[in-house]
């Protein structure tokens, strides 16, 4: 396809398909985009790259006929503007194969995939990378503060890509990641979530058997063994693989880790032999096991140890992800994206290692499709062990959640409260959370 031709993106202002803009028109393509929830800081990211966003959904929007149509997968069969672009045979591909065709074709994929912990993960691989002066490219679903952007092209040949395993599009329901063709991985962990999507955890487990399966017999694997349905996958992998984590049975492990409020310390272990130590700003078991993958991966690419740790040294971390956004009257706000009870868990847990002596509470809205959901009922009361006191918000757009299938949060907080012997409470609205907290607080 020619440089110069329109690429239009229906849905344009998701945080993938606001990057996958920018990335487009880098390489000279014209591009315009749709969507009806347009607002900063995706919005405002577009504005500032000259890229026009048309509001709404609409026929008109492809009136100028453009070459292509990415449709972004919340886009539905029904929406106006996907009934006219297949009304008028408009070719189209949906958000990962145009990043596969247009960016991937010729790199090295580097996907990192697992249920959590693919955020921060990637973008530590991505800045080790850079501190190694290799200039790779990205896409996150987050911002890696030290590049702040999801996206960067590089002039080197390795593209670390974020895999993740939500549905395609509205003509595509397999997970993303069966697209980026992985030349290398990180594979952190697997456990259910995405209950809107997947029916169970053998459905999730098939979905991640199969992304393995992609990897060619001259690939690498790392592989979070501390979760028994990653090694329950290996047998499908035909490249080599090393494990990593706390197991015994992982090739790459970690000893001696402490923590205080300055960062974390840990001594990085080869088949049992003492490679050397690491020092970094983030905290947490889960850290340390999402910074063991980055490590064996980027070893294997031949990496020198001491180009590791220098990237490690001034690695900043990720935005929403325990990013402290101010501090009032010495109390520190902090924001995580943690929406799974196992992320949940390991957050907290993180805070209080990280932050010891302090009063921890914890706040939470349960926002994604599972976190809305009965699902993890009991398995939430137990996620927030580590706080001190909890609050429990409304649930974000209930009525997206048929009724017999809801969490319910006044419950939960009803249970921490009972099974935790703490202070903990259902405050359905943010402005009376604000007000109980800076009462008590």
């Amino acid at each position: 396809m020619a440089e110069s031709r329109h690429i239009h993106l229906v849905a344009i202002c998701g945080v993938g398909m606001t990057a996958l803009a920018g990335m487009l028109q880098a390489r000279g393509f014209r591009v315009t985009g749709s969507d009806q929830n347009v607002y900063p800081p995706m919005s405002t990211q577009l504005t500032e790259l000259g890229i026009e966003i048309r509001q709404g959904f609409s026929p008109a929007h492809l009136d100028d006929n453009p070459n292509l149509v990415v449709v972004g997968n919340a886009v539905s069969r029904s929406n106006p503007e996907v009934q006219a672009m297949l009304a008028r045979g408009i070719p189209f591909l949906s958000f990962p194969q145009a990043l596969a065709e247009f960016f991937l074709r010729d790199r090295h994929p580097l996907v990192v995939a697992g249920t959590h912990g693919k955020t921060t993960t990637a973008s530590l691989m991505a800045w080790v990378l850079e501190a190694a002066g290799l200039q790779p490219s990205y896409m996150i679903g987050g911002i890696p503060r030290n590049f702040g952007s999801n996206y960067k092209l590089g002039a080197g040949r390795f593209f670390v890509v974020e895999g993740d395993e939500y549905d395609t599009a509205f003509f595509d329901k397999g997970p993303k990641f069966l697209h980026y063709r992985p030349q290398s991985a990180i594979l952190t962990n697997v456990e259910f979530d995405h209950a809107d999507i997947y029916l169970d955890l053998d459905h999730v487990k098939e979905a991640f058997r199969h992304f393995v399966r992609l990897l060619p017999p001259r690939g690498y694997l790392a592989a979070g063994l501390d979760f028994p349905h990653v090694a329950d996958l290996l047998s499908a992998v035909a490249c080599a693989w090393e494990g990593y984590g706390f197991s015994a049975m992982a090739h790459w492990r970690a000893e001696g880790e402490a923590w205080d409020e300055t960062g974390s310390r840990f001594v990085v272990l080869r088949q049992g032999r003492p490679v050397g130590a690491m020092r970094w700003e983030l905290a947490g078991r889960h850290n340390i096991q999402n910074a063991l993958g980055v490590i064996a991966v980027a070893s294997h690419l031949g990496i020198p140890f001491d180009r590791i740790q220098a990237g490690f040294a001034s690695f900043a971390g990720v935005k929403r992800r325990q990013e402290v956004r101010g501090v009032v009257r010495d109390i520190l706000i902090i924001d995580d994206f943690a929406h799974h009870p196992t992320a949940i868990g390991e957050t907290l847990a993180a805070l209080r290692a990280r932050y010891r002596g302090r009063r921890l509470w914890a706040i939470f809205e349960p926002r994604s499709a599972t976190s809305r959901r009965a699902i993890f009922q009991e398995e939430f009361v137990r996620a927030f062990a580590a706080a001190d006191r909890v609050v429990i918000a409304g649930l974000y757009n209930p009525h997206y959640i048929p009724p017999g299938e809801r969490l319910a949060p006044e419950r939960l907080a009803q249970d921490i409260a009972v099974r935790g012997a703490k202070d903990a409470r259902y405050i359905a609205e943010v402005e009376a959370i604000v007000a109980h907290v800076a009462t008590v607080a």
